[in-house]
């Protein structure tokens, strides 16, 4: 888990946001409330630009809140490392803010602290983070969602031959 994490509220602009990711070299940022720090939400690269595109409005002119997932999965510092990782595979993400008991935003774990961490191999401190977990949940993140059976199919901006 990295503690030095940045974050925003929910009133900031997506340009200052997609600057926060360019200044910390980060795809995600936890949305915080202000004073609080309690977590409300998170944002990523990807929630910034598919909200520009799909609408053509300007980065300052859309707020964070406008586009942010509000039910973020968290974890707290105590739980184990085979919880994180079942909830990253499961709901396919690659990061999950840490809170402490109230809420409030203790840092971040991302799949690319698990597999930097998985270098060094076994280890006092993580007794039960390995190589081939960590693998497994990279590989269940990266698969491919299949839509439900009562879904359909739909090819945007292709017309059907």
């Amino acid at each position: 888990m990295r503690t030095e994490v940045e974050s925003c509220a929910p009133g900031t602009d997506l340009a200052a946001a997609a600057m926060i990711m360019w200044n910390a070299d980060c795809g995600f940022v936890p949305v915080v409330e202000p004073g609080t720090r309690k977590v409300k939400g998170v944002i990523t690269d990807r929630d910034i630009c598919m909200a520009l595109a799909t609408t053509g409005k300007r980065p300052n002119e859309r707020k964070v809140e406008e586009v942010m997932a509000r039910t973020p999965f968290v974890v707290r510092p105590e739980d184990p490392v085979a919880d994180l990782l079942a909830v990253m595979e499961r709901e396919h993400i690659r990061r999950l803010p840490v809170v402490g008991r109230d809420q409030t935003l203790v840092g971040v774990v991302s799949m690319n602290d698990l597999v930097l961490a998985t270098q060094s191999g076994w280890r006092h401190d993580r007794p039960h983070l390995n190589a081939h977990d960590v693998m497994r949940t990279l590989r269940g993140i990266c698969a491919h969602r299949r839509p439900a059976e009562d879904e359909a199919l739909v090819a945007v901006g292709h017309e059907s031959l």
